[in-house]
């Protein structure tokens, strides 16, 4: 009775406003569960792509360290990267070099990203090893001494 005698022409508003409130409330719930699935899937995405970068740079420095000539001849130019990244493949491509310039060296690794494909590439020069120089001795003059 009380609240008939304060709000007298306000009958049934109060179930209007219940009901407007939980629309509002499920239409921004929606668009809140959508933005954060969106975030989900650019999150994994870029770390995706960072773990590609990496492969990339790991086998460019493989590369580098054993010299680009006769590297197609002697080790694995594509295929599998190495576990725990097995889903991965990379590919190397080798192009000039001849007469001591730099070769044109183009790394793709590829993966299957929500069933499509998805790739990146890096392509660089790289010159080749001239001679092979001896490893240097890597000792200290000194012993160090460590307390």
């Amino acid at each position: 009775m009380v609240i008939r005698r304060l709000f007298p022409r306000r009958r049934g508003m109060m179930l209007a406003d219940v009901l407007v409130a939980v629309v509002l409330l499920g239409v921004a719930l929606a668009v809140m569960i959508g933005m954060a699935g969106r975030a989900m899937s650019a999150q994994r995405s870029g770390e995706q792509f960072q773990i590609a970068a990496m492969l990339i740079d790991e086998q460019l420095n493989l590369v580098l360290a054993r010299g680009p000539d006769a590297y197609a001849s002697r080790f694995p130019v594509e295929g599998p990267c190495d576990p725990p990244f097995s889903e991965y493949r990379y590919q190397l491509e080798f192009s000039g070099g001849s007469g001591g310039d730099a070769y044109k060296v183009v790394a793709t690794v590829t993966w299957l990203a929500a069933g499509r494909p998805q790739s990146a590439s890096v392509e660089t020069r790289i010159a080749p090893r001239l001679g092979d120089d001896p490893d240097p001795d890597r000792k200290p003059k000194e012993t160090v001494d460590r307390l």
